[in-house]
């Protein structure tokens, strides 16, 4: 999408949006000058900024692939993000034919792209969400009506939890929606992870993301690991993005900004 593309009504080409800069980050199109500008400064700063969004989504593949072949047929995406390549419900009903998807996300865009590719489908659903209310999104009539909450489902918060900069709420988000899963659920997280990054470039990078009406808050391993307690975590456990059961032998350096990722369980009685 270039400067020139006319936007849908009520968005503001001029003001980046999380979800377009990540598009972005992955080489896809969809994505205004806005958008490429904020992104380019946050690889200037850091320079894995694409590896973290590729790995990302293959972490996020394997995951789902792995619950739907484990029996987990059910999925709610929260901060879904524009479609691409192999996206959840693509993956999940690869694994298991009978799996349902429900994405939710905020931003207008994301909504249109997601619908329209779907709009075939019987098996995968879109609601408008915000993951700072996630009781409206389990409660939602749609949801209800196209999950059975009251069997093992799988909630994904890829690359969504560090955009809640209150660690409060960011940890009573994840356990409200942690506490709603029934035994055998799953909760599938990635996390920004500062690692020993200079703090004046975490600042910047906060400061960047604050011009998406939004915000940034990069954590520590002890922070993210308190979004799996009381869940059994699937091998490797909480890890950094490229270490999750990985194609091929990969090395981390631990001071290097990026991700964290982890599958969760709840346990069965």
């Amino acid at each position: 999408m270039t400067e020139g593309e006319k936007a849908l009504p009520g968005i503001d080409p001029r003001t980046p949006s999380v979800a377009r800069m990540y598009d972005y980050y992955l080489g896809g199109k969809d994505n205004f000058a806005s958008d490429r500008e904020a992104a380019e400064k946050i690889i200037k700063l850091f320079p894995n900024a694409r590896d973290f969004a590729r790995d990302n989504r293959g972490f996020l593949k394997k995951a789902v692939r792995l619950l739907a072949e484990s029996g987990i047929t059910q999925f709610i995406d929260i901060g879904t993000g524009l479609p691409t390549q192999e996206n959840v419900h693509e993956v999940a009903i690869a694994a298991a034919p009978d799996a349902r998807v429900v994405y939710v996300d905020n931003d207008p865009i994301v909504l249109v792209h997601a619908r329209a590719l779907l709009a075939d489908s019987s098996r995968t659903i879109v609601v408008e969400g915000d993951l700072r209310d996630p009781k409206a999104i389990l409660e939602h009539p749609r949801v209800r009506g196209h999950l059975d909450l009251d069997k093992p489902f799988a909630v994904i918060l890829c690359a969504i939890v560090h955009f809640v900069d209150d660690d409060d709420e960011a940890a009573s988000i994840v356990s409200y929606l942690r506490g709603a899963m029934v035994p055998g659920g799953a909760l599938v997280l990635s996390h920004g992870y500062k690692g020993r990054v200079a703090a004046d470039a975490v600042a910047q990078a906060e400061e960047i993301y604050t011009r998406t009406r939004g915000t940034l808050k990069l954590r520590d391993h002890d922070t993210i690991a308190e979004y799996f307690t009381g869940l059994d975590m699937v091998e490797p456990g909480l890890t950094y993005v490229q270490a999750w059961r990985p194609d091929f032998e990969v090395s981390v350096d631990p001071s290097r900004p990026g991700a964290l990722v982890g599958v969760g369980l709840v346990p069965r009685t």
